[in-house]
């Protein structure tokens, strides 16, 4: 058979597999059912209004008021002009959601290894170690699909980059164009951004090769290409990098304007978040070895024992019925660890951890120091705040670190490193030249060094007191007796799991024992380990994703159930806002029906958090007045949500008979306290220069009204026989939003601290906001031009690669 095509089949059906093992896994999508996301539940319901947007009027709005008063959809979904790196993803994750996104982890991983040299088998193997690793399963079930995405598409950008250090500079340039692409495409940065963690310890070590072995030329020329591949990724996309970027600066990710904190105190000012924000999910050191053993800090914070718990027999001694104790012991509280809340442990898998240790002694060349680094740095930087040298260090110097929060996150680079060493570790076991003595001595150490941590924590079971964070809480609520039989299931998980992963490692350190002794071969010990791997982790993935997880379409569709009080207050057919106050800052549900104060994003409209912060939870009502909050939220005597309306919410716009100058954001802010929202304003003149403070005339027959209204464009009409101020009760943004006067330009400023303000000349006029961001404009022609110069040195480069095959033969 021509080589070409067998090699050709082999990769289609490793594909195949990888497809098939993604639908087996994820098998209810096979029914039409998906799976219930959290945080894709939220995202629809901030999404809503954009959708029907679309629907309506089939082009892109840029702007949603349905959350936080209104903000940009840059970071909800937004559609640009020339995506067409989307449309190649879309080809590439072919599935049903989320088993598209397994898939992708196990096609990135196999071209990774594939690029790194390895055989097909183990690349296979590989694949199923990095997908089923427990953090890449989780973030599925709840919903944390853009990191998903970016995370799958990393392996592919690690495969372009060794593909170039090793000379192939033609293909590991084109990989490294095309996935960094895909990669930024996939809108989740912080991933992309920690993969520099990877790529600096990386870089580092072919640099001190390059010097030791005088080749700094193919490295330069390596790392020239590689920047110029990044380059052309990044201008593919640059709409949604420039669109950002925009937004980044007016939301919580950008720089405050205040100095002063809600209680008056002095603010320490940075230009991101705020450090106790960012550490916020800090992972603990010795928690780390939830690594290797999945539940010993209770695993994920709600944890289903069923009829196997103490706390279940407890609760049925008590007389409490089997359905009641049953329905407790499925939503223990057994996690004790250092963060608030974790869905479930980042488990690598005991088998992985310890070929990866095997790979430390076995592996020779420059990877095995690149991997190890990069391990380390990611496993120190998790600890976030438990590590505050360290974190301290980075959020106060290295550039941008101060952006992104839960820094537990940066995990994603151990969980990409460690199974690389791990299939290392068996390519260089079954390499011919590895002696059989070095082989025997690395499996004694390895084993020994794994058991005796496995031992190490039998015996330090007494050191730990199995106490949670919320304990206190539920001996308030449940008694001390029965938290002390929660205690003891702490105990009997973190017992049960460590005898579980010496078990795994025992399995595994016998199959490499039977191969030595020549009494298992190659092939069907690698068969045997792809078994025992995907055992290991898959059984402690179905703990916290399974087909329990997944809903019909229509239940998906009703995940926001109509209430009383939204029918009460859609019967209102004006435009206006509302405020669900049990929401406050973090909820979408009101979104999904109505003009929202709150909302649910990682990056929140920085000014509407501060109102929230200083007058809104103070409850300052002139401050829910003039965001024209027409309607709250609250619950009744019985608990039901009721609409309450606020009668002197203003409207959609109102003049004012004074505009006050203040000089500072702060003394804005401040000022909101005894304002008067009706009568009068506040500008900023440091600001807004140009804008002069002063008293203006409003008599009877001066009025402002909403003519009509879509998501990119108001349109008012304005009536007063005198030069009037306005005050209009939408969130200002300067970079989108163009103010006409009667079909010309006019200039609008922020008023309020966070309003839109104009100065309007006597008479009747037809004053129209629309939301036209140059941002989209200048970064879709970019991105053509990106797109253009990627596609044609891709049809360069095929038709090279196929002259120089034919070439060859």
């Amino acid at each position: 058979m021509n080589p070409i095509f067998r090699s050709f089949l082999t990769h289609f059906f490793a594909i195949a597999f990888f497809a098939v093992v993604a639908l087996l896994y994820f098998h209810p999508v096979l029914q039409g059912k998906v799976i219930y996301q959290s945080d894709i539940v939220q995202y629809r319901g901030m999404a809503q209004e954009q959708e029907d947007f679309r629907r309506q009027y089939e082009e892109e709005p840029y702007w949603t008021n349905s959350a936080f008063g209104g903000m940009p959809t840059y970071q909800l979904g937004a559609r640009y002009p020339h995506d067409y790196v989307k449309k190649l993803d879309r080809v590439i994750r072919f599935l049903p959601r989320p088993a598209d996104y397994l898939f992708l982890y196990f096609l990135g991983f196999y071209i990774l290894l594939g690029c790194m040299k390895v055989e097909y088998r183990l690349a296979i193997l590989g694949a199923l170690a990095f997908g089923f690793s427990t953090y890449m399963i989780i973030i599925l079930g709840v919903g944390h699909n853009a990191k998903a995405h970016a995370i799958g598409y990393l392996p592919m950008v690690l495969g372009g980059i060794l593909l170039t250090f090793r000379g192939k500079y033609l293909w590991g340039f084109l990989l490294t164009a095309v996935a960094m692409a895909l990669e930024i495409q996939a809108n989740h940065y912080q991933m992309t951004y920690y993969f520099l963690f990877l790529v600096i310890p990386l870089g580092i070590v072919y640099l001190v090769d390059a010097i030791q072995k005088k080749h700094l030329k193919s490295f330069f020329t390596a790392s020239g290409l590689l920047l110029v591949a990044a380059f052309l990724g990044i201008a593919v996309n640059a709409t949604s990098l420039m669109a950002t970027r925009e937004y980044a600066e007016w939301s919580t990710r950008g720089p405050s304007v205040l100095t002063i904190n809600p209680d008056g105190s002095t603010k320490t000012v940075t230009d991101g978040l705020d450090r106790e924000y960012i550490t916020q999910y800090s992972y603990g050191l010795s928690e780390s070895l939830n690594l290797l053993v999945p539940r010993l800090f209770g695993g994920g914070s709600v944890e289903a024992l069923g009829e196997k718990s103490r706390t279940f027999e407890f609760l049925i001694d008590q007389g409490v019925s089997r359905s009641q104790a049953l329905d407790f012991s499925n939503n223990l509280q057994l996690y004790w660890g250092d963060q608030p809340i974790v869905a479930a442990p980042p488990y690598i898998g005991a088998v992985v951890l310890f070929l990866f240790l095997l790979g430390l002694l076995l592996v020779k060349g420059r990877a095995r120091w690149w991997l190890l680094a990069a391990s380390g740095i990611a496993l120190a930087l998790s600890w976030g705040k438990n590590f505050s040298l360290l974190t301290d260090l980075m959020i106060d110097y290295f550039p941008l670190y101060n952006k992104f929060r839960a820094v537990s996150s940066v995990q994603v680079i151990l969980e990409l490193c460690v199974p690389i060493l791990a299939v290392l570790a068996i390519k260089a076991w079954m390499a011919p030249q590895t002696p059989g003595d070095k082989k025997r001595k690395a499996l004694i150490i390895s084993l020994s060094g794994m058991l005796g941590i496995g031992v190490m924590l039998f015996l330090l079971k007494s050191v730990f007191d199995f106490t949670g964070a919320n304990d206190a809480v539920l001996e308030r609520y449940y008694g001390e007796e029965l938290v002390d039989l929660i205690r003891r299931d702490r105990e009997a998980v973190y017992l049960q799991d460590t005898f579980r992963t010496m078990l795994f490692i025992l399995l595994a350190g016998l199959l490499l024992w039977l191969n030595l002794k020549k009494k298992l071969p190659g092939k069907w010990m690698i068969i045997s380990m792809g078994i025992l791997i995907v055992t290991d982790l898959a059984s402690v993935d179905l703990r916290y994703v399974n087909k329990d997880d997944f809903v019909s379409r229509r239940q998906l569709g009703n995940s926001f159930p109509l209430t009383q009080a939204d029918q009460q207050i859609l019967q209102d057919t004006t435009y206006y806002r509302v405020l669900n106050p049990s929401e406050g800052l973090n909820g979408a549900r009101t979104s999904y029906f109505h003009k929202s104060l709150g909302g649910y994003h990682a990056a929140k409209p920085r000014r509407m958090q501060d109102l929230f912060e200083f007058h809104i939870y103070q409850n300052n009502r002139r401050v829910l007045d003039m965001l024209n909050t027409k309607y709250l939220i609250q619950a009744d005597e019985e608990g039901n949500p009721r609409a309450a309306l606020n009668p002197d919410a203003l409207g959609n716009a109102w003049f004012v008979g004074r505009l006050n100058g203040v000089e500072s954001p702060d003394e804005a802010i401040q000022a909101l306290s005894s304002l008067i929202p009706a009568q009068e304003a506040i500008v900023n003149t440091k600001d807004f220069p140009e804008v002069v403070p002063g008293a203006f005339v409003v008599d009877s027959t001066s009025q402002i009204k909403l003519h009509s209204y879509t998501a990119n464009a108001l349109k008012y009409i304005s009536e007063n026989s005198n030069p009037g101020m306005a005050v209009f009760s939408e969130m200002y943004y300067a970079k989108g939003w163009q103010a006409y006067i009667d079909g010309k330009p006019k200039s609008h400023f922020r008023v309020n601290y966070a309003l839109r303000g104009m100065q309007i000349p006597e008479g009747r006029h037809e004053i129209t906001f629309r939301f036209e961001p140059d941002v989209i404009q200048k970064g879709s022609q970019i991105s053509l031009a990106g797109t253009a110069l990627l596609g044609l040195l891709l049809l360069v480069g095929l038709g090279i690669g196929l002259f120089r095959k034919r070439e060859k033969h």
